[in-house]
């Protein structure tokens, strides 16, 4: 296994793959694809944003300057941190064309020497296991605050609210549970209704705004510092509220790959920016109308003849969201086992046409699991936004101290620019992350929790691995020597193939050493497999498979796939044809090395680690469904290893 310290990774979901300079119409329709996948978070926070920065203000609210200055404030965190950071400056930091957290961690380690190559990887890890932290709550905070609109339902209202809990469970549940079937058939509109989600948002933003135009003065950033002065700390923690509003932003980033630049940026520019502000506006004028409507503002600004059909439409935008977060674990998932940051996964394709269309059950049903305690624990999305922030503060903060790598090494700037660039964005991110974490004893501390523990499991796989191929390299017989050993005295040659799987092509396999001592054969022709993950979201079938010639007996064959790639050597061997090796599967057989782990206090992890890692190890999914191995063909030779 490769040092996980220098594997690369990255992180997002996606069904469409942008080319690079995609006509008109194709432009615009990856546009209006992205509206759904990439802008559903984001385009939900007007639900709660606004409501949650008010209730906390010194006037609660119902003060001209605490109006002005919330909507100052949402509207400058918009600009800077989604248009400036991530619009401007991230989306020009691409592996290949793909973006997010991993893909970024993967590039810095491209570009950067050596030596930094750890303190990458561990923030990679770090804001990997932050993303499914704030996986877990996304869903729940989103589809609940839509489904609180039925307590204003003109005339059944009142008698509804002890149904707004158990219909979003039922939502909820009925969401994971439709995961297996895939989302293909669906995701065409997933665009087009997110983008009417989006157009009725400016719509009765506009509708408000004519309450009191004089709401147009929160543009100005200085009502939002006048406001921040006046509430003193109070101000200061109002912030982690107004940070609601740009929850999502990092989605920006992360599909970039599915989309392509252009099409977010003109998606954002173009629709979802001015729907965002306007909408925004609008409950800002309204509330310096009707003080009375603070406590809940967005419901409130629905006229009564189209309430019914609003609100509806908001619980479609939030599923669609919560669609776009489910997806996108899948797909970090995957990413996270071909870079051995996670023990092999059961990962299952939805779609034989579409990329991006998979199925993780495993993660599905935590996930799952986790919203529920989530919605019967805290009850409200008021409750829910206090918990809610903390681990999209953390995951961007990491995006920016990547971003250091990028700007000086890959950009080529002198440190102090990087430091510059890197610190003007750290300097906001670090702000938000203090006011976010005043909010740990209102339930802030569960993502923390739950990426902390995410980051133990991650640190223990990799840690474990690389002290189990460590101990294999010790302990192996250099592959050269044995070649050369099996030339002079060669054992009993068996007819056929046989492949032997290992991560280190080097030295001699288990499964190899294992077939001489007690079969004592050796097939007419040996491959030794290695499966490696490149640097690059995707590898071309030109580059797939190298093949390097050892002996007469020997053959090293190494099959490379990109991070965002499903693994299946059966397809990649038949790419060997070309190569003038011929295969035929049904008449190969594959040797596997079943590893039997035994802790030890004396080496290693501590002991506790150790257990650890040997419970990962025993529900990491079988080697033989993971490479696409007909199982017919598979020979498993145990060992025992202490680590």
């Amino acid at each position: 296994m490769a040092d996980p310290a220098s594997a690369p990774a990255s992180g997002a979901e996606g069904t469409l793959h942008a080319p690079a300079h995609a006509p008109k119409d194709k432009f615009w329709a990856l546009a209006l694809g992205s509206v759904g996948v990439v802008f559903g978070d984001i385009g939900t926070s007007p639900l709660y944003a606004m409501r949650e920065a008010l209730a906390h203000s010194r006037s609660g609210g119902t003060s001209e300057l605490a109006v002005l200055g919330v909507v100052s404030l949402i509207t400058w965190a918009l600009i800077l941190i989604v248009t400036v950071k991530y619009v401007i400056f991230l989306m020009r930091a691409d592996n290949k064309g793909e973006g997010g957290t991993l893909a970024l961690m993967a590039l810095a380690q491209r570009v950067s020497p050596g030596q930094r190559s750890m303190v990458i990887f561990l923030l990679g890890v770090f804001g990997a296991a932050l993303f499914y932290a704030d996986g877990i709550i996304t869903p729940a905070v989103s589809v609940l605050g839509s489904m609180e609109g039925m307590r204003e339902l003109p005339g059944v209202g009142k008698r509804l609210s002890p149904l707004v809990l158990p219909l979003t469970a039922i939502i909820l549940v009925a969401l994971f549970l439709v995961q297996s079937r895939g989302t293909a058939s669906v995701a065409r509109l997933f665009g087009p209704v997110t983008a009417l989600w989006f157009l009725v948002l400016g719509g009765l933003g506009l509708f408000h705004i004519a309450d009191d135009i004089s709401v147009i003065r929160g543009l100005s950033p200085h009502y939002g510092v006048l406001f921040l002065i006046d509430n003193g700390f109070l101000g200061f923690v109002i912030l982690g509220s107004v940070f609601l509003a740009v929850t999502g932003a990092e989605a920006l980033y992360a599909d970039m790959g599915h989309f392509g630049k252009g099409p977010i940026r003109a998606a954002w520019v173009v629709l979802v920016l001015p729907s965002l502000v306007l909408n925004y506006l609008g409950q800002g004028a309204m509330v310096l109308a009707r003080p009375d409507t603070r406590t809940n503002p967005f419901f409130e600004m629905i006229p009564t003849a189209v309430y019914w059909p609003v609100w509806l439409l908001s619980i479609a935008a939030t599923v669609i969201a919560s669609q776009a977060v489910i997806t996108g674990a899948f797909s970090m998932t995957q990413q996270a086992v071909q870079l051995g940051l996670l023990p092999r996964i059961d990962i299952r394709r939805t779609s034989e046409t579409q990329a991006g269309q998979i199925y993780v059950p495993q993660v599905n049903t935590l996930l799952m699991v986790g919203v529920l305690v989530l919605l019967f624990m805290f009850r409200t999305s008021s409750n829910l936004a206090a918990a809610y922030g903390i681990a999209v503060t953390g995951a961007m903060f990491v995006d920016t101290l990547l971003f250091f790598y990028i700007v000086h090494y890959m950009w080529k700037r002198p440190a102090w620019q990087a430091a510059a660039a890197s610190a003007a964005f750290g300097a906001l991110d670090v702000v938000f992350i203090s006011s976010n974490l005043l909010k740990i004893p209102q339930g802030a501390w569960l993502p923390l929790v739950l990426g902390a523990g995410l980051v133990l499991i991650m640190w223990t796989w990799t840690r474990g691995a690389q002290i189990l191929s460590e101990k294999a390299r010790r302990e192996s017989v250099p592959l050269s020597e044995l070649a050369d050993i099996l030339k002079a005295r060669a054992p009993h040659r068996a007819p056929g193939t046989a492949i032997f799987l290992t991560s280190d092509p080097d030295t001699s396999p288990v499964a190899l050493m294992h077939n001489l001592k007690h079969n004592k054969v050796l097939h007419e022709k040996n491959i030794i497999l290695t499966v490696q993950t490149a640097e690059t979201p995707r590898v071309p079938d030109a580059r797939r498979v190298q093949i390097q010639p050892l002996n007469e007996d020997f053959k090293k064959v190494t099959i490379a796939y990109g991070f965002m790639e499903s693994p299946n050597v059966p397809k990649a061997l038949g790419l060997c044809r070309k190569q003038g090796i011929k295969f035929d599967i049904m008449a190969t057989s594959f040797f596997l090395g079943r590893r039997s782990v035994v802790p030890s206090a004396q080496s290693g992890m501590p002991l506790w680690q150790d257990k650890l890692f040997i419970f990962l190890m025993r529900n990491a999914a079988n080697p033989t469904d993971f490479y696409r191995i007909p199982p017919g063909r598979v020979v498993e030779m145990g060992a025992q290893v202490t680590i």
